[in-house]
């Protein structure tokens, strides 16, 4: 066979081609990729649902963003997480800054107490969002509220490794739905004061991760006050409410 060198040059500009696609988008580490793969196949087989909610693992987390809208623009600049293990809260926890290179919005600003000048200088997302992986490995995930938490994850993880977010958040309000229906305390603050949580570092990740993590454990109790002992008979209970 004869070699042809415009075939051989074709053929070398496809393989970089296809190792620049598999390597993640804009350039990513092709191993978080395949990090992300494998951490998916192992949550397809875990199973969370049946487990007694005093003995689920799981890790609580929140993010500080720009704005609540990921599809136009508005992106993450910190991530906080704890995990609940055994029914209390851990010392084990994650925190990092996102790398971001605009000007902040001014709300955002005096509401988070970041600057311009910490987020400059923080990862970039793509690292912070494997780290986070890497710290709540095929742990449930909750979140207060988590819609918000939802959609970012959902958008980041898509936009960087065009791969689906697959973790299930687990919503506090799945909770005190259940245990109070004509409850309507939305805000993180409001509920923490109900159940006599001392708020501190509130719209700091990290800060509202752990109080977030405790409202979930006190959630938790009253829960298994009305007969609900797993995560199958919260859903079962929330399908009634409808």
């Amino acid at each position: 066979m004869r070699f042809n060198p415009f075939v051989q040059f074709v053929r070398g500009i496809q393989g970089k081609l296809q190792t620049s696609m598999l390597g993640g988008i804009n350039g990513h580490n092709p191993n978080h990729v395949a990090f992300i793969r494998q951490m998916q196949r192992e949550l397809q087989n875990a199973d969370s649902m049946s487990v007694s909610l005093g003995n689920l693992n799981v890790a609580v987390f929140d993010i500080e963003t720009t704005g609540f809208y990921p599809d136009k623009g508005d992106q993450i600049i910190s991530i906080g997480a704890v995990k609940i293990i055994s029914g209390k809260v851990s010392d084990d926890s994650f925190y990092s800054l996102v790398q971001f290179d605009k000007p902040l919005p001014s709300e955002i600003k005096e509401l988070t107490n970041l600057s311009e000048t910490e987020l400059e200088s923080a990862p970039p997302l793509s690292e912070v969002f494997i780290s986070f992986l890497e710290f709540v490995k095929g742990l449930p995930l909750v979140a207060h509220h988590a819609n918000h938490e939802k959609s970012f994850m959902q958008h980041s993880s898509w936009k960087l490794f065009r791969t689906p977010f697959k973790h299930r958040i687990l919503d506090t309000s799945f909770l005190y739905r259940i245990t109070d229906r004509h409850k309507v305390l939305w805000k993180l603050e409001d509920m923490c004061e109900f159940y006599n949580i001392p708020v501190k570092d509130r719209h700091h990740a990290l800060g509202d991760a752990k109080l977030t993590a405790l409202l979930w454990c006190c959630l938790i109790e009253e829960v298994h006050k009305i007969g609900c002992s797993n995560l199958k008979e919260v859903y079962e209970r929330l399908a009634r409410l409808k």
